[in-house]
This record gives C-alpha cells, structure tokens and sequence, in this order.
C-alpha cells in the first residue's frame, strides 16, 4: 500500500514528531556550561532559556485550541517542525551574528512554538488514525517521548567525548535533521480529524463540564508526578551517588525514560489485557511508594532503584488519562487536547516547583524534598475513583 493511503504511515510520522519534541525539550540543556565557557552568559541568566521554552509551549498550547483546526492538521506540523529546525540550526548561528544572549532566546522562542503545537496535534491524529485499541496506539505514541529523550542523551554525549565540546554547532545542525526528515514524511502521510468542522466542542462548552475539569486535574498531576522526579533525577544521582554529571544523567533521567518508555510499550502490546482505570490507580499506588523509598532509604543505590521504580510508575498516567479523556469526549476535538496539554505541561512545572520550594523553605535536603512529590499521585488516585464512580460509563 503507498504511503499516502496507509495510516501506519501516519502513526510512524506522529512517532518522529514526538521523538523531536523530545529533542528540543532535552538537547539545548545539555548545552548550558558550554554557553557559560563559551560567551560567557551566567547560569543564572541561561535559566531564563528554560523558562523562556516553558512560556512559549504553553502559549502555543493554549493558541492552538483557537487555529489549528482552521489552518489544518497538516500545514500545522509541517510549520511546527520547520519551526524546530530553524530554532535548533538558529541556535548554531545566531549566538555568533547577535549579542549572544539574545540569539539564544530568538532560537529557543522559534523553537518552542514548534514544540507547542507537535506537543497538541500529535496525540488527536493518532488518535483520529483508524486502529483497533485507541488506548494502545496512545501509549506506544507516546512511549517515543522516552526513547527520544534517552537517544538524545546518549548520542550527544557520545558525540562529545569522541569529537568534543567545541563542535556543538555541528550537533546541532545533525539534530535538525530529524524534524527536516518529518517535514518531507508528513507530506506524504494520510491524515485524518478528530471531528469535522464545527462539530468539535468549544473551549466555553468544555469549561462548563465538570467531569472535563476532573480531567485537567488529572493532568496537571500526572505531568507533575513524572517531573517531580524527573527533573531533579540527574541531581539525584549525582549528589547521592557521588558521580560526575555525565553519569549521573545516565544513571538518573536516563534510566528514568528509560522505565517510564518500557511501561508505556508495554501497556501499548498488552492494552486489551489491562483495565486501563485500574492500571492508573495501581501506577499511582506504586508512585507513592516509589517517592517513599527514594527519600526514606538510607541507601543511596536502593534511593536509585526508588527513581527508577517512579519511572515505572508514571509510565502509563499522561497517556493514559488522554485515552480516558477521549473516550469520555468523543467530540471534545482538538481544544479538548490542547487544553490538556496545557494543563500537563503546567504540571510539569509545578511538580519541580514544589520539590525546589520544600528544599528552599525547610532547608532540607533533594531526598526529602521529594516526600512533597506525593502529593501528586494522592490526587491522581482520589480523581480516578471518583471518575469510576461517578462519571464511568464504558469499560476503558
């Protein structure tokens, strides 16, 4: 079957569209020292670059409720991997042609609109996709999240040691290749929408429905639960560990996406096997333990497995609450998915924020701090059993 007929196509194309999405949220962080030694920018002031792709992200996520399905799911991906590849070849270059700074935030702005609207469109046109079990081919989706993060980890570190920090540019022109391949695939891809047009909910209907905020709540604290730990793995390794960052990033984040890619594979081949209800609630149980013995141990290496466990954990919660969203809303279109990924990517910034601001306010230290991550998967369990027994009315 040609390509442009056969929607496994499209399911591989949404595979390399989170793989970049991966890409331009993890590979300009492993670029930070090398922006301090080379022009000189305080840390404190590269930090900004982070927050900086966190706004922009959010911002597209919340736009793209308003014109993707005028401008078409097409031209939208097409645009948004253009956008990162400008972004990370601008990264390469503009440093060298404006003040230093300012071309790095030019290229993480152009960037991370490109991330924005992958992050929004590529989970309703896998699931607009024709396919058996919904749920699955979400999983496995977005199990590509993690292996793009790992692969972009070690790749980059490889590069480095065997050509060195100096060449980074070159990277960065290599990386850009993979969204400049999407480009050229989802031009030949079949897609389809998740509802014709007009027939979507609004953004004011869904706002009116209480089991829509239930939903939103769920992920802001599925994001938050990942990146609670997520965010403060390499840190984790390398303090308690006592290694370098090189690898601490492997023994932390990366083992980390690691877990969380099997577990999402996993549930993706198993699907019709598993209550995906039940699985959430027992993931969320198995967080909890996890943040527990990760700060309670006095070992530092069963503190390592604890991490590892809350990758395992988290695995199955951002796609999974997506899937139980859309089959409770089968007309909430493509708002409905941008307004959830909006409200998990403000998790993602939450969940760091409150371990960072229990470490701050209590003096404690990163292993302790972490107790505060419970909180996390205590909400995800209390808002699933509610669902079960108010809202439930299919089997998913």
């Amino acid at each position: 079957m040609a390509i442009k007929n056969n929607f496994r196509h499209t399911i591989y194309a949404c595979y390399v569209a989170y793989s970049t999405q991966a890409l331009i949220v993890n590979f300009p962080p492993l670029l930070f020292l090398i922006f301090n030694e080379q022009y000189g920018i305080p840390l404190t002031q590269i930090t900004w670059l982070i927050t900086l792709n966190f706004l922009v992200q959010l911002t597209m996520d919340f736009l793209s409720s308003k014109f993707v399905d005028k401008i078409g799911y097409r031209t939208c991906m097409l645009a948004a991997h253009s956008f990162c590849a400008a972004g990370l070849i601008g990264m390469a270059f503009l440093p060298t042609i404006l003040p230093p700074f300012t071309g790095l935030l030019i290229s993480v702005v152009i960037y991370a609109m490109g991330g924005g609207v992958i992050e929004v469109l590529t989970s309703p046109i896998v699931e607009a996709s024709p396919a058996d079990n919904k749920a699955a081919a979400m999983s496995l989706l977005h199990s590509f999240y993690c292996w793009g993060m790992v692969a972009v980890i070690v790749i980059s570190t490889a590069f480095f040691a065997i050509f060195g920090k100096e060449h980074w540019q070159i990277l960065c022109c290599i990386w850009a290749l993979l969204p400049l391949f999407n480009i050229f695939y989802f031009t030949q891809v079949p897609i389809n929408t998740l509802t014709a047009e007009g027939e979507g909910m609004t953004v004011k209907q869904l706002a009116k429905s209480g089991l829509f905020w239930l939903f939103v709540l769920l992920m802001v604290s599925s994001g938050a639960a990942e990146q609670a730990m997520a965010q403060w793995a390499s840190a984790f390794a390398e303090s308690g560990l006592k290694v370098s960052k090189t690898v601490g990033d492997l023994a932390g984040p990366c083992l980390f996406s690691v877990m969380m890619g099997i577990v999402r594979a996993f549930y993706g081949k198993n699907s019709e096997k598993i209550n995906l209800l039940n699985f959430i609630i027992a993931s969320s149980v198995l967080c909890i333990v996890s943040f527990l013995i990760t700060s309670l141990s006095p070992w530092p290496l069963v503190s390592l497995i604890g991490c590892a466990l809350c990758g395992i954990s988290v695995g199955i919660l951002w796609p999974g609450v997506l899937s139980v969203a859309s089959a409770s809303f089968p007309k909430g279109g493509t708002a409905m998915f941008a307004l959830l990924a909006l409200s998990g990517d403000i998790g993602c910034t939450s969940g760091p924020s409150l371990v960072g601001a229990v470490m701050g306010i209590t003096g404690a230290d990163l292993k302790y701090a972490l107790l505060a991550g419970i909180l996390f998967p205590v909400i995800l369990i209390v808002c699933s059993i509610i669902y079960k027994k108010k809202y439930k009315k299919m089997d998913v």
